[in-house]
């Protein structure tokens, strides 16, 4: 095993200290290589040293202007930040520099998601589950994209996708039951509601919909 590939390996069981050490060799041999400037930062984002971690990913930008991965460091950590536009800003730049990566495309959704954006970030999520079709989540945030977006029937699609891959998914539930209350389906929203709580006996707004369900029905 290389000293870098033994390194990642180091840093994924949590040997951060021997990773470092790693790093720094790998760095203090090849200076003008990036790739030890960016793995080094992708441990610092670890480790929450975000101005250290910014540091290094520059460094590397300021040797190699094409390094993709770089960039999706520096999105990734203003995303750990949520300093969602800023993240955003360095997570298109990595798709620019040509880096095809599922969890990219995830995060450069979220992080147009949490800035209501939900339009825009319908494509970015639809790639994340195209290139990662058994990641649940990046399913899930693709459907409450298209909800919030109001696509409401494509929404409701995605939602129940989720539930055929785990039907305990109780997010998925509960937005079956909005949608089904947005359709005038109180009976079936009350189902979702229910098997919402049934998985999450905490999900306080499941709750709060099969109460108002419940109260609607009553006044039949």
């Amino acid at each position: 095993m290389d000293k870098n590939r033994e390194a990642i390996q180091m840093m994924q069981e949590g040997k951060y200290e021997e990773a470092a050490k790693l790093f720094n060799e790998l760095i203090e041999e090849n200076p003008s290589d990036p790739l030890g400037y960016i793995n080094f930062g992708n441990l610092l984002v670890e480790l929450q040293e975000a101005e250290r971690a910014e540091r290094f990913f520059l460094k590397a930008i300021n040797l190699d202007d094409t390094a993709a991965t770089a960039y999706y460091g520096l999105g990734n950590l203003y995303f750990e930040q949520e300093q969602f536009k800023k993240a955003n800003g360095y997570f298109e730049q990595a798709l620019d520099k040509g880096l095809e990566d599922a969890h990219l495309y995830y995060l450069l959704g979220l992080s147009l998601q949490y800035q209501e954006q939900f339009k825009l970030a319908l494509p970015y999520l639809l790639r994340a589950t195209e290139l990662a079709g058994g990641e649940i989540n990046y399913r899930f945030q693709y459907g409450l994209s298209l909800a919030q977006a109001e696509l409401v029937d494509e929404a409701k699609t995605v939602f129940q996708e989720v539930i055929e891959m785990d039907e305990t998914h109780s997010d998925a539930h509960y937005n079956l039951g909005v949608i089904a209350v947005f359709n005038e389906d109180a009976e079936q929203a009350l189902k979702h509601f229910s098997q919402a709580l049934k998985e999450q006996p905490d999900h306080y707004l499941a709750a709060n919909g099969k109460k108002q369900v419940e109260q609607f029905l009553e006044n039949q």
